[in-house]
């Protein structure tokens, strides 16, 4: 049986890239979905008590299972456990690959966004596009400053 974790942010980015990865139907597979929820905003968080953002997190963590799971209930030789991230998504990782074996493959499966530099999943992963990212975003800046001054 395959085991793979997949970190998820999002859930139509997500449900793209699973998609084909679910209908290959290769045998059984046991999925680990963590969730990584967004972070709150530095003025927001200083309002907000420990206990509603942690109930924030996990209503945020039910409304993307409930778009999720039809995804995964499509196949019908998987297994699906449900976790949400808290602290590094490093340490987190090493956590399951102790628990599931070394075998465990993961998937990082988060929205990038433009600008910023993603928490790398675990040590070995190299982040991804991370060198193009400020030159992508000051171009096209550029661009449309040019545009509206024409």
């Amino acid at each position: 049986m395959d085991k793979i974790a997949v970190f998820v942010d999002d859930a139509e980015h997500a449900r793209q890239l699973l998609a084909p990865l679910i209908a290959d139907g290769s045998g059984r597979v046991q999925w680990v979905v963590v969730a990584c929820a967004p972070k709150l905003t530095h003025r927001i968080g200083k309002w907000v008590a420990h206990s509603s953002r942690e109930h924030w997190r996990e209503h945020w963590l039910r409304t993307l299972r409930a778009k999720l799971e039809p995804v995964f209930g499509a196949a019908a030789a998987t297994e699906c456990e449900w976790m949400l991230a808290r602290g590094s998504l490093d340490a987190l990782s090493g956590k399951l690959r102790r628990r599931f074996g070394s075998d465990l493959r993961l998937l990082d499966a988060r929205r990038p966004k433009l600008g910023a530099t993603l928490a790398p999943v675990s040590a070995e992963q190299q982040p991804a596009g991370a060198r193009w990212t400020a030159p992508v975003a000051v171009s096209s800046s550029l661009a449309v400053m040019l545009a509206l001054t024409d």
